[in-house]
């Protein structure tokens, strides 16, 4: 039987979220935010292996549309990236202690299940590990296997902070829109060459209106 994952998955304030989008996204960057979250939580939702999500944020603007897709939404304590995920992935092994725990990145706007479902099934044989990002210096996911310990390094050069931390890295060919985080336009632009998800594809329209979101 396949280990199933509960994800946890940090939303920022939206006053705070992408402010390198800022000067490319105008008056559309918060929902872009909003947009970009829920198109990597609902993706992670449709995932085969995954069998809950824990959005981590103290933002209820962010709150009401995650939990609409089928989000558990616990309050951000506001120290940190990693003590929201340590937060959340709290949550989850309350709620589900035989479940492995990831942490993934919510700015994933092009996700696709399956390839995610690669990851997960790839990071099951370790007991802990992560994906780096496109730029091979940050992270997107960081998971253990059931009962371990959860140690996340996020933030920064957080490749280097993981690989430090006996995390063991994958790089299952394939898995793209897992890597593919969002923080400039140039990464946004990437995304779209990957196919966005709806809710991403429909505030990108409306900034870059010849753009072909692939949704």
């Amino acid at each position: 039987m396949s280990i199933r994952w509960s994800l946890v998955v940090p939303v920022k304030t939206l006053v705070a979220a992408k402010t390198r989008l800022a000067a490319a996204t105008g008056p559309h960057r918060t929902r872009l935010a909003v947009a970009v979250a829920c198109d990597t939580v609902a993706a992670a939702l449709s995932c085969p292996l995954v069998s809950r999500v824990v959005v981590v944020t103290a933002d209820p603007a962010a709150a009401g549309p995650l939990a609409a897709l089928g989000a558990d939404v616990v309050p951000d304590p506001d120290r940190g990236l990693n003590t929201a995920l340590r937060t959340g992935a709290a949550h989850a092994r309350r709620v589900a202690p035989g479940d492995a725990v990831g942490a993934l990145q919510a700015d994933l706007p092009a996700l696709r299940p399956a390839e995610l479902a690669t990851v997960l099934a790839a990071a099951a044989e370790c007991d802990q590990s992560f994906v780096p990002d496109a730029l091979d210096v940050g992270t997107t996911f960081y998971g253990v296997r059931p009962g371990l310990p959860f140690t996340p390094g996020f933030g920064g050069e957080s490749r280097a902070r993981h690989l430090a931390g006996g995390a063991k890295e994958l790089s299952p060919a394939g898995v793209d829109s897992v890597r593919r985080d969002v923080d400039t336009p140039d990464d946004l632009r990437a995304a779209v060459a990957l196919g966005l998800g709806p809710h991403t594809a429909a505030v990108v329209r409306d900034l870059w209106p010849s753009a072909s979101t692939g949704s």
